[in-house]
């Protein structure tokens, strides 16, 4: 028997699978919302022996979508010059190209080094939080609720913009890629309706569009979210950094300033 994280029904064992080709799993789904998810994950010390799986190769193209994508959404949705916080950013891709098209944009990850985005992490802020990203994180997390109410506390703010891949009305057949059975990372699984049951565990709205998802007690301004998300996103990231004004040189400075101290 396996509660839901998310309604607290009983889950129903639906499939195993051998994860780090060692592992036999049992996944569970939950009639109710849909969440899909392994057994308590013992193994994750081992899976996350190397932060960023070998196999991700879709790893920088991922974040040059997301960071065309998201400009569009905080540009005209949220406060252009607003400050934004990056949750378990990696590397600090991310953080480092929103810079680089003009947004204050800032790390936190408690499992990854930031190599990209040094000098931006979260305690380098200086200012409140205008709205918190988390990309392609919730499908590592065991307590989606836990998770997500407890970043929104601690950072003072209620909308998260963010990626995991969603499924349709039937459970994936094994060769979805998404399961990462190699990598043992992915652990919960989502339908559109699992992401609306979190919301309203939370007292939030979801809106998804395009790949980005959202949980904010603010719908109304994200009105227009498939637009930008869509075709305009890339077009809109050139204007964007006209308006805004690009970060990579004045961060160049500031850092050297901060080295000389």
């Amino acid at each position: 028997m396996k509660p839901c994280a998310i309604c607290d029904t009983t889950m129903d064992p639906v499939f195993s699978a051998t994860l780090l080709h060692k592992h036999e799993v049992s996944y569970y789904r939950c009639a109710k919302c849909g969440l899909l998810q392994t057994e308590d994950p013992y193994w994750l010390d081992e899976a996350y022996g190397d932060p960023i799986a070998v196999s991700d190769t879709g790893l920088i193209q991922r974040n040059f979508s997301i960071a065309a994508k998201l400009s569009a959404v905080l540009y005209f949705c949220l406060e252009p010059k607003g400050a934004y916080l990056d949750v378990a950013g990696g590397y600090g891709m991310l953080v480092r190209l929103m810079r680089d098209i003009g947004f204050d944009f800032y790390w936190s990850d408690k499992h990854c080094e930031n190599i990209l985005a040094r000098g931006f992490g979260s305690s380098e802020a200086g200012r409140q939080f205008s709205a918190l990203t988390a990309f392609e994180v919730l499908e590592h997390v065991q307590d989606p609720v836990g998770f997500v109410s407890g970043l929104l506390k601690e950072h003072g703010v209620r909308t998260l913009l963010f990626s995991t891949q969603t499924y349709g009305g039937d459970i994936p057949t094994k060769d979805w890629w998404y399961y990462a059975f190699e990598t043992g990372q992915h652990i919960s699984f989502y339908q559109a309706r699992t992401l609306a049951a979190l919301a309203e565990r939370l007292d939030l709205r979801f809106m998804s569009a395009n790949g980005m998802h959202i949980l904010t007690d603010r719908p109304a301004e994200f009105a227009h979210l498939k637009r930008l998300t869509g075709k305009l996103a890339y077009p809109a990231t050139v204007y964007i950094r006209r308006m805004l004004g690009s970060k990579t040189m004045s961060d160049h400075t500031d850092l050297l300033r901060v080295a000389e101290r």
